[in-house]
């Protein structure tokens, strides 16, 4: 199982160089950052850009793996994002994984002036949103009109330094979601099941968390492709065993255990925030980082 982090974009580059270095040396698999424009209690704080914050990391470490969880169609155009993103791909020499989904209802949902779209619609536009960018990301020359994405005569040359192209990795866990990410996905993603956040139990997060992955490989299977193909990724933090993984080593373990019997290949521990729902010993956080991998071979 691969431990990987993700660093909130709240930090001037003086400071946030030393973080994502930081990471890199504590031996994360990957450092991502969140593609919002701001988010839930940060509003009112420093919140920088994903692309431009990627593009800095990249230049500020060597081979640790960078990427979004996630980016959405909430303020995103597929024809300027593959730009974006075949830039960032040739900055990093090939290390970036685009963490995508629907989006939601927080501030990058009326951001731009719109009304917030209905799950139908999210959903509608996510289903449009995938294949295209896919398809800028492989192609030299796309053409495409659409329900609501359109490009003409896109050039994206000379494409992704990874061929075909940067890897996707698809959070999703409705039907229509978990078919885009058994057809264009190198890797899923989850938070688990959000209903069980308040009030469920670590117990019923596992049981639900089974369900997806089995919904996942019948999606698999619909197109003839193997479930195990697909990496399986935790972004932790949203069950409800809340921060107490990171309490310590042990607690680690045992919670990553639980989640690797289920498949999962990946987890995303968040990099401490004092004062915010991240917040978390910086110790315990990085003998997490340095000793858990091994542990969980």
């Amino acid at each position: 199982m691969r431990l990987s982090t993700v660093i909130l974009p709240i930090h001037r580059w003086g400071e946030g160089q030393r973080v994502w270095q930081r990471a890199e040396d504590l031996g994360f698999h990957a450092s991502y950052t969140y593609d919002h424009l701001s988010w839930r209690t940060f509003r009112d704080g420093p919140w920088f850009g994903a692309v431009p914050t990627l593009t800095a990391a990249a230049t500020a470490t060597q081979s640790m793996r960078l990427g979004t969880l996630v980016t959405s169609p909430n303020f995103r155009h597929p024809v300027t994002l593959a730009k974006e993103l075949i830039s960032l791909d040739d900055v990093s020499d090939g290390r970036v994984t685009l963490g995508i989904g629907a989006g939601g209802t927080g501030f990058d949902a009326t951001a731009l002036g719109q009304e917030p779209w209905t799950p139908r619609e999210r959903a509608d536009r996510f289903g449009e949103f995938v294949p295209l960018l896919d398809r800028l990301l492989t192609e030299d020359s796309v053409s495409y009109k659409g329900d609501f994405y359109s490009a003409h005569e896109a050039r994206d040359i000379p494409g992704c330094v990874q061929r075909p192209r940067l890897p996707f990795a698809v959070a999703a866990t409705g039907p229509r979601g978990l078919k885009l990410a058994a057809r264009y996905g190198q890797a899923w993603v989850t938070t688990g099941d959000p209903k069980l956040f308040e009030n469920g139990t670590p117990e019923q997060s596992v049981h639900a968390m089974r369900g997806q992955v089995d919904k996942l490989a019948d999606a698999c299977a619909g197109i003839g492709r193997a479930a195990a193909e697909i990496d399986k990724i935790l972004l932790t933090g949203f069950t409800p065993d809340r921060g107490r993984p990171l309490e310590s080593l042990g607690a680690f373990v045992d919670f990553a255990g639980r989640h690797q019997e289920l498949g999962f290949t990946d987890l995303v521990i968040h990099w401490p925030i004092p004062d915010s729902d991240f917040a978390a010993d910086e110790k315990v956080f990085e003998q997490i980082a340095m000793e858990a991998p091994t542990q969980l071979r």
